[in-house]
């Protein structure tokens, strides 16, 4: 039953970095040329989203990573 859980989380970490990998995409597409070219005020709106986005699914990732390095470590006793 234990690992039940830990399945439902993977799966869950899984599907937030996919959502977090899409809306980086959506807000790296809706770059715009001015964005680009305007870097002497600092990061633009839209790098800062896509930065956002990139961590967020480095973070989801890391959580799946751990959650089966848990379930694996667990089980490795049996």
């Amino acid at each position: 039953m234990g690992n039940v859980v830990f399945v439902i989380l993977i799966a869950l970490f899984a599907v937030g970095a996919v959502v977090m990998l899409v809306r980086g995409i959506i807000a790296f597409m809706r770059t715009t040329e001015e964005d680009l070219k305007n870097s002497a005020n600092g990061p633009s709106q839209s790098s800062l989203k896509q930065n956002r986005m990139m961590m967020g699914r480095v973070m989801f990732q890391a959580l799946a990573i751990l959650m089966v390095a848990l379930v694996l470590l667990l089980n490795s006793g049996n």
